[in-house]
């Protein structure tokens, strides 16, 4: 609401504030919701994993958090494709 009323205020200036674009950089969208970041929770989720295992359950959730937002059915082929050689790896290691 406050962005529509600097809007208004704007227009009666004579200017107008264009709504600021998302930051894809620090805070993209597609990581950022349901009050906390992707990599948040990936931090807390891999925390005492190291390596080759860390790196594909990172991957497994950041797909599976972004999916709905971003690529659909092809972030949940990638989390898939990960949690795949994830198992492949448990399995000969």
């Amino acid at each position: 609401m406050n962005e529509i009323v600097k809007q208004i205020a704007g227009m009666m200036e004579g200017t107008t504030t264009e709504p600021s674009a998302p930051d894809m950089v620090n805070h993209p969208p597609h990581y950022t919701s349901g009050g906390i970041e992707c990599i948040d929770a990936i931090r807390a989720a891999t925390k005492g994993l190291t390596g080759f295992v860390g790196y594909c359950v990172g991957n497994i959730i950041k797909y599976l958090w972004r999916f709905s937002r971003k690529n659909g059915v092809e972030d949940l082929e990638k989390a898939k494709w990960y949690l795949d050689r994830l198992i492949a790896d448990r399995r000969e290691g």
